[in-house]
């Protein structure tokens, strides 16, 4: 067995995902590989199960195929702790409190990750126990120097929203809780501020878009049911109710990415249904 087939047996996909492989992952491979820049910073953009995961398991062993060393780091990794989402729920909006949207990493962290792979250093990766909707106690180690860094995340590359835009609320979470937008206005200045400078490390971005929010939903239902067969106690597991208002959090930003991210992305990689690319 070679070690794409070992890689889809492990990720429990079908043996027909070597097409997958084959057609758009290989491509995609080669263009990563045919940049010059070393160490090179992938931006993998993609909304919630649109297989960002599954992917860059896929071109850590493609690009080592190519003599690449790569190493991914996870947006969602660098989420900040529970009681640091609860003490900023209190200072800011009661509604940082959820894990999500920009506001809610440690995005110092992340430049300083970024910035010791760049500069060849060995440096610690953090985890996020999704389940336990906190910070995992131990990280993983990534030793440099590396060749690649993809860096994948569900608002990973995104810009802020005109003004004007944050008038409106979206949906009943921000009708109800954010009448006067205020939280989604602060949202908006932390892309404009130090997000942007997160985002400005990026050499490369790949956005793997979904048809719409709609596909988000049932892709997110498949992750929660992923979830709970690994960790049926975990603290953190929701009902299609509790779901439901979690991913009103991630809404706006994430219908704005559909509308504005496609035409300045410089790979974009539709998904279908099936969430395989289409």
């Amino acid at each position: 067995m070679n070690a794409i087939d070992a890689l889809i047996e492990t990720e429990a996909l079908p043996r027909d995902y070597a097409a997958v492989v084959e057609l758009a992952w290989q491509p995609l491979a080669d263009r990563i590989a045919s940049e010059g820049k070393r160490p090179l910073v992938v931006g993998i953009n993609g909304a919630q199960g649109s297989g960002k995961t599954t992917l860059c398991r896929f071109l850590e062993e493609l690009l080592y195929q190519r003599r690449l060393r790569t190493v991914t780091l996870s947006l969602d990794d660098l989420y900040l702790t529970k009681a640091e989402r609860l003490t900023l729920a209190q200072d800011e909006h009661r509604l940082f409190a959820v894990r999500g949207v920009p506001g809610t990493h440690d995005v110092a962290l992340g430049e300083a990750i970024l910035d010791a792979l760049r500069a060849g250093r060995t440096t610690t990766l953090p985890r996020f126990d999704k389940a336990a909707d906190d910070r995992a106690a131990e990280g993983k180690i990534a030793e440099g120097p590396v060749d690649v860094i993809l860096f994948e995340g569900w608002c990973v590359g995104a810009v802020p929203q005109p003004a004007a835009a944050l008038r409106d609320p979206i949906n009943r979470l921000e009708a109800d809780e954010d009448p006067d937008g205020s939280w989604r206005r602060e949202v908006n200045r932390r892309l404009a501020t130090d997000y942007a400078e997160l985002f400005a490390r990026i050499d490369l971005l790949v956005m793997l878009k979904v048809e719409s929010f709609e596909a988000v939903r049932a892709n997110r239902r498949l992750q929660e049911q992923k979830l709970a067969a690994r960790d049926p106690d975990g603290a953190a597991l929701m009902d299609d109710t509790a779901l439901d208002r979690f991913l009103m959090h991630y809404e706006r930003l994430t219908r704005w990415m559909l509308q504005e991210m496609p035409t300045r992305a410089d790979v974009l990689i539709p998904i279908g249904p099936d969430q395989r690319p289409a």
